[in-house]
């Protein structure tokens, strides 16, 4: 579904059909869970990134004393 599909059946939710709320709630609940899961995967990695940014950061320290 088209960005702008999608905004016309929310701005006309009142008058839409069900079947437009129905592809709109999927449409939305798709981006929701594909977008969530984006998240939760960049969060990993992050911490991932940090760990290992911290490992050399503890081995530098220890060599410049």
């Amino acid at each position: 579904m088209d960005t702008e599909k999608l905004r016309k059946i929310i701005t006309e939710r009142e008058s839409r059909p069900n079947s437009d709320l129905i592809k709109a709630m999927d449409f939305l609940q798709e981006d929701f869970d594909e977008t969530k899961k984006n998240l939760v995967k960049l969060s990993r990695h992050l911490d991932g990134v940090e760990n290992l940014y911290n490992q050399l950061l503890k081995e530098y320290k220890k060599r410049v004393k």
